[in-house]
This record gives C-alpha cells, structure tokens and sequence, in this order.
C-alpha cells in the first residue's frame, strides 16, 4: 500500500470533500465520531487511525486510498493499463505517439509521487529518443530514470544503464559505451546478482561496440554468455533482440548458416510480437549477412524491406544507417550513381555527435566510388573526413582498412611520404583479432 500522507495534508483533504458535498461535522462523524474529533483532524492536529479514516471515507463516498494518500482509486492499475499501451505502440514502431502517451504518464506518476511508474515512463522517453536520433534527450531520460532507482538493486537499474550505454554508442563514443556495459556487468557478475534478465540485456547490448573497437574475441565471448543465458530469461523480447546481437559474431567467425539461422529466431519472435521496428532492425542484419556472404540480390530485398519499415516508422538515425549498407550493396551491383546519390542524402543526417561510425562508412564509401570515376581529390577528402570520424570514435576495427585504402590513393598519386604515414597509422590500430587495449574483461557469470 502507498505511504500515508501527512496528518495536515489529510486534514485538508477531508475538509475539502466535506464541503464539497455539503456536510456539517456532526454529519461526517456521527454515529462512530464526535464533531470535536473531526474538527482537531481538519485542522490536522491528530493522526486519524485506519478505521477513522473508512468511517469517514464511506461516508464522503471516496476510496480509503484516495482519502489517506490523495490518489484516485485504481490508480496504479489504471497506469499499469496505460504503461503497457504505451510500451505496444512504441513496439509497433510509432515512437512520437508512444512518447507522447509516456510524457502524460510521467506528469501523472511525478504529481502523485509513483516513483516506479516515473522510472518506467523515463525509460520508455528514453528509447522512444533512441528510435528517433534523438541521442542527448535520450541519454538525459536515462540519466533520471536512474536518479529515480538510485536506492534500488543494481538489476533494477540495468535498463537505464543499458540505454544510457547504447545512447554513447549510436553518438560513436564506443570506449565509453564498453565502459558503462563492461563494469555494470563486473558489479553484477562479482556481487553474485545472477539476474538473466539483466544481465542478457547488457552481454547482447555490447556486442556492436566489441565489434566496431576489433574486439572480436571479447565480442564472441559475450554472444556465448547471451546464448547461454536466454533460456533462463523471461522476456521473449529481449530474447530476439540477443539472437539479432549475436548474429553479428557468428558472420565475423565465418559461421554464415548458423548466423542466418540465429536471425530467423529473431524475425520469428518479432513477427509474434508484433514488434515492427526490431523486425526492421532484423531484415538489415539478414541483408548484411547476405551481402556478406555474396548474395547481394538478396541483400538488397532485405535492406530495402528494413528501409522501408523504418522510413514508415521515422526511426531517422536507423533509417540513415540502413541506407549505407544498401549503397554499399548498390555500388557492389554497378550501381555506383544510385549509391552515391543514397549516401549524400544519409549525410545530412548523420554527423559527428550521431552515428560517426555510419558517417564514416558512407565517407569511405562516396571516396571508393569517386576513385573508380578517377576524381583522386574528392576520394582524398572523403576518407580523410572518414579517418577523423573513426579516430574520434575509436572504431580500431575499421581504421586500419581505411588507412590502406588512404595510403594507397596517396601512393598511386606520387606522394609516397605521406602514403607512408597512412600506412603507419594504419599499423597502429591494426591489433591482433580479439585483442583490445580496453582493460581486464569483467567478472564472467554463473551459468
């Protein structure tokens, strides 16, 4: 039961109601109450007992609840029915509709002081920014989501972590995104909180900056510990959402079927539940799988199905990030102008602060395109514009790619100085497959 208010806040109300209906005191206490005693808990000099307060809540006709606390009754419940229509439509995709309806929710859980509702709802604010690109709004949510669990266990505070993760991320700071996942993950796994479902949100959720630092070990070795936990877990969703995440380590070990396999289980839990944006996230990584495999026929049919969910959905950072991998597949298929014209408008979206490693992509790839029209400057520039967004983003397993295809252009122009430079750059970044200058892993879970 909700915390009584205070006996001054409780005088006040019942003072109102009274009057409200047109009651004396005499009317209000009889037959259990004297006048005087209704009179010294108007003015809120005594703490009335429950069984004061259902006399006289039956008799202003009101709730017990709703006289002691000042919260209608039914409320919980009704905001509970309210939380789960909002958490459906944000699942189907129509994120400025689910934020709306979680923005009226907060208002209602901070008037009435609900602190579980208030976190639930800055959640839902939260990843309702994500979908939208609205990556600073999104990570200020999840940073009073946690204010709001401060005092609660640590696997009651992994959501908001995890989306706080995920927001540095998406804006390309992945050192920090490892940072957050890695020791949130060391606390729970050292402290003995075995929670699956926590800690499966957070092994699936550092698996894409494992794998744009080149940690591909470390990446691996958290798609085992996802694999491992999500029979244990209880949420079908975020089971899917782990299958999405894994794929990704399973195509960089070269286990194509079983990485093809793994996002069937996830497009089929999506489809169940009806979640229209994670099934969209699903077909993108179905069209990278393809591409990567050779079959870009395919490939392109997966990413143009993504593209357009997400377009109908205005996921505008996923949206932007899609049609990099779909130009690349164009440009693969001869169709180097389309591509080209894909990635300069992808450009305007993306920048620095939001989707730097995207940004970088979409650079290198307008530079290989300028380069096979033979305009050497304009592919200088774009890998050059593309080098500074990696570094900035420590995207280690991109860099060194990138600086051979920059050292190469310089070399085949005459300046074998600089190309050398490149080169050693390159070098630098280059490290071992799984190795990553990160720190000790955290603490392994209790399977």
């Amino acid at each position: 039961m909700p915390k009584r208010d205070d006996p001054e806040t409780i005088g006040r109300r019942v003072q109102q109601l009274r009057r409200e209906r047109g009651l004396t005191q005499r009317q209000l206490a009889e037959p259990a109450y004297t006048p005087a005693y209704i009179s010294t808990l108007e003015a809120g000099r005594v703490r009335p007992s429950d069984e004061a307060l259902r006399h006289i809540a039956g008799r202003l006709g009101v709730a017990f609840e709703e006289l002691a606390t000042g919260r209608p009754a039914h409320l919980a419940t009704d905001l509970r029915l309210r939380m789960t229509e909002a958490q459906r439509t944000l699942a189907t995709g129509e994120a400025d509709r689910a934020a709306g309806s979680y923005a009226r929710l907060l208002a209602e859980a901070e008037r009435h002081d609900l602190a579980e509702v208030r976190a639930e709802a800055l959640l839902g604010l939260g990843e309702c920014a994500l979908e939208t690109g609205e990556l600073a709004a999104g990570r200020e949510y999840f940073e009073r989501a946690e204010q709001v669990l401060a005092g609660e266990p640590l696997p009651a505070r992994v959501p908001a972590l995890r989306g706080r993760a995920v927001s540095h991320y998406l804006a390309g700071e992945l050192r920090y995104a490892v940072y957050l996942f890695e020791s949130t993950l060391d606390e729970l796994n050292r402290s003995g909180l075995h929670d699956p479902d926590a800690l499966l949100l957070l092994y699936a959720g550092v698996i894409g900056p494992y794998m744009d630092l080149g940690a591909h070990a470390r990446a691996a070795q958290a798609a085992e510990f996802a694999l491992a936990l999500a029979p244990r877990a209880g949420d079908p969703a975020l089971v899917a959402r782990m299958h999405r995440s894994v794929a990704r380590t399973l195509l960089a070990e070269g286990r194509i079927t079983e990485a093809d396999a793994s996002l069937a289980k996830a497009a089929e839990l999506y489809r169940t539940l009806h979640l229209r944006t994670e099934l969209a996230n699903c077909h993108w990584m179905r069209g990278y799988v393809c591409a990567q495999n050779g079959e870009l026929e395919r490939a392109e049919e997966e990413l143009r199905e993504a593209l357009a969910m997400l377009t109908a959905k205005r996921a505008a950072l996923y949206t932007s990030q899609v049609a990099v991998e779909l130009a690349d597949v164009l440009h693969r298929r001869g169709r180097s102008e389309e591509a080209a014209g894909l990635l300069r408008q992808v450009l305007g979206d993306l920048s620095p602060e939001r989707g730097a490693v995207h940004a970088a992509a979409a650079h290198r790839l307008l530079g290989i395109i300028a380069e096979d029209a033979r305009d050497t400057e304009a592919a200088e520039e774009h890998y050059v514009r593309a080098l500074s967004l990696l570094e900035r983003a420590g995207a280690a397993g991109d860099l060194a790619d990138l600086c051979r295809l920059l050292g190469d252009l310089l070399r085949r122009t005459g300046r074998v100085e600089a190309a050398l430079d490149a080169y050693r750059t390159g070098l630098g970044h280059r490290t071992a497959p799984g190795t990553t200058t990160l720190g000790p892993a955290p603490a392994q879970p209790l399977l």
